[in-house]
């Protein structure tokens, strides 16, 4: 028996495909998640860049968006404040998913809590365990 030949992906097999924004500046850990994420069936777009990413994650395009908090030109921090402030019209449709490895205090955790549809600590993490959490969200 010969074994299954890699097909390419095409744009009829994206359709379904639930779009991810990784907004992470550690390579390793973007890596890893892309790799898991897509495995699990999801189209994932990694930006390491703050500005940048702030700027992909207003195009309004994306399902899920896993925000760290601590990356170049522009916190996580910023970027969720600026994503549901407002001022952001169109309202951003992703959920938006905190992961870090930032200890917070109480009240700072509590305040992006309020803002963010989750918030994961990546050691705490196996991107496997990333999967599961992302497809039980609606």
């Amino acid at each position: 028996m010969e074994p299954p030949v890699n097909t390419p992906i095409t744009p009829d097999a994206l359709a379904g495909r639930r779009k991810v924004l990784c907004i992470e500046d550690e390579r390793f850990i973007s890596e890893l998640y892309t790799r898991a994420l897509t495995k699990g069936g999801y189209e994932v777009e990694t930006i390491a860049d703050g500005s940048q990413a702030l700027a992909a994650a207003q195009t309004n395009k994306y399902d899920i968006i896993l925000l760290d908090l601590m990356i170049p030109s522009l916190s996580g921090i910023e970027i969720l404040r600026i994503l549901r402030g407002p001022a952001q019209v169109p309202p951003i449709k992703a959920k938006i998913i905190i992961i870090t490895n930032l200890e917070q205090r109480e009240d700072v955790r509590a305040d992006i809590e309020r803002q963010a549809d989750g918030y994961l600590v990546k050691a705490e993490l196996t991107p496997h365990e990333l999967v599961d959490f992302l497809n039980k969200i609606k």
